[in-house]
Order: C-alpha cells, then structure tokens, then sequence
C-alpha cells in the first residue's frame, strides 16, 4: 500500500480526518515506500499552538492496515529534526491497535490556538517542527543511534519525512505548516 493510499485511508475511515482534509491541504509523498505492513504512521502534525494553527498541539497519528491487532506496549515515536542526527525525543506507547483503527499521540504545544484534539490513546512532550523533521515508529523504546540514516535501521518499523529532511525513504513529503499536517 503505497503512502497515498494509507493517507486517503486514513482521511476516509477517520471523520476528524475526513473534515479537516476537506479544509486544509494534503501533503503526500507518492514515491516512499512503507517498511510496514500492518502499523504505519499516517499523519504528522507540528504546528499545534502556534499562530494560525489548526490544532492546539502537535500529533502523530498510527493506522493499523493489517488484519489482526497489533500490541505496540514498549514501542516508541521518535522525533529528529531536519538536519539532526539525535533521536532522543520520544514518546513511549501502550496498549493495542485494532485492524483499520487509528492510534492518536498528543504531543507538545506551541501556544494556544487551534482546536482541542480528540482523546489521544498516549501523550508525550516532543515538540514537533511545523516545517520539516522525521518521525519514526520503532519497535523499542531505546532512543534510535543511527544519526541520519535511520529509515531502514533495525527496529524501524515506518519512517516519515518532511520539508527538507536529511534522510528519507524515498521522497520527502513536502514541508507543513501551522495550519497544513504531513502525510506518511
């Protein structure tokens, strides 16, 4: 599945998805290639708060596209900016993701403008980059030591990039904004 389609996915089984899609501009990536087959990172957000903004926080949000639940106790979001080669922000996950179900994990805000987000199934403090960064889902919580060569590292199981990141899976996803998320 392509990231284009996990994207519209996403936006069409999800109705906060679907209404904000509506409203503002999709970035999507037609040429990266998933490393996962079932857990996929498919919206990034790192405008929350800041002026203009749609949310009051920064997100990540994980869709299961595979057909049985999957158990990410003890997996990890990390966070790198553009040019970084330290992944020490990260938020640790709990708990289960069933078939075709979103997994929301409220992060930092820069302010307090946009809309309060759902119930998000875990929190963290990273503060995202609103314009360029890479986010990955590992299956550990140990902080990532692959510098900027981390799309494939052992654990990796979905890399997402934006605006303009120093490693990617295949072509960064445009850059986003206070008001436009980034798509995996």
């Amino acid at each position: 599945m392509t990231r284009r389609t996990r994207a519209l996915t996403s936006a069409l089984a999800n109705p906060l998805a679907l209404a904000v899609a509506t409203a503002s501009v999709l970035l999507m990536s037609s040429t990266a290639h998933a490393v996962s087959t079932d857990v996929v990172i498919s919206e990034v957000y790192g405008g929350g708060g800041n002026t203009g903004a749609t949310y009051t926080n920064d997100f990540v949000e994980l869709r299961n596209a595979g057909p049985t639940a999957v158990d990410v106790t003890g997996w990890s979001i990390q966070y790198a900016a553009a040019t970084g080669t330290t992944w020490s922000n990260k938020t640790t996950l709990t708990g289960s993701i069933a078939p075709g179900s979103s997994y929301l994990i409220k992060l930092a805000s820069g302010g307090s403008t946009g809309a309060a987000l759902p119930t998000a199934d875990v929190t963290g403090t990273t503060n995202l980059s609103a314009t360029a960064g890479k986010v990955a889902l590992v299956t550990n919580d140990t902080a990532l030591t692959c510098g900027s060569n981390c799309d494939r590292a052992t654990g990796v199981k979905d890399f997402v990039e934006y605006g303009s990141a120093n490693d990617y899976e295949g072509t960064p996803a445009p850059a986003g904004s206070n008001t436009k998320r980034s798509r995996g």
